[in-house]
């Protein structure tokens, strides 16, 4: 699996990832699965998944099917932690202290595992099962594997459903 992270637009960085990992010259025709995830018909094997925020893009490129979400850190409207968090999840966000950081850990986790079961938002964000992680760790639950990044300023998560490595570390791009 390949994660690369950068800044601009998320369609030119995933051309760039895929001419440099695969030798394309440029991106096949995309479709769309029912509730909306991009696959390139001519391509299955190839399983990617994209995400951006504010300047920021991250697209990965793997075997197995997965779901990556980056997001700039910003502030939201108050409460949303009580929204989209569990209880555990809430016990485990305030036991880091709270903050936009911590609940962009946790909720680049959550769409991370939608995007890559292909669900889409489709049930109550604190019903969305994730790992508990800070930025650098990898878990495991339900049979899927998630790994969390963070740097100043964003927050970013992979979910796979296959067994290939986690990147420990995203690739820069521009």
């Amino acid at each position: 699996m390949e994660l690369w992270l950068g800044r601009g637009e998320v369609w030119d960085l995933l051309a760039e990832m895929l001419g440099e990992s695969r030798g394309w010259a440029g991106l096949p025709p995309v479709a769309r699965a029912p509730q909306g995830k991009p696959w390139f018909p001519d391509h299955p094997e190839v399983h990617f998944n994209l995400s951006h925020s504010g300047e920021l893009a991250l697209c990965g490129v793997g075997e197995a099917p997965l779901g990556v979400d980056v997001e700039e850190l910003r502030p939201r409207r108050p409460g949303l932690d009580r929204y989209v968090l569990s209880r555990t999840e809430f016990e485990w966000y305030t036991g880091q202290g709270g903050g936009w950081e911590n609940l962009y850990t946790l909720w680049t986790l959550k769409e991370a595992r939608v995007k890559c079961l292909g669900t889409g938002l489709r049930t109550a964000p604190r019903d969305i099962r994730i790992p508990l992680l800070r930025p650098g760790q990898e878990g495991e639950l339900d049979g899927l594997r998630f790994m969390s990044y963070g740097g100043p300023g964003w927050r970013g998560a992979v979910c796979t459903a296959g067994g290939e490595p986690l990147p420990p570390m995203l690739r820069r791009w521009k």
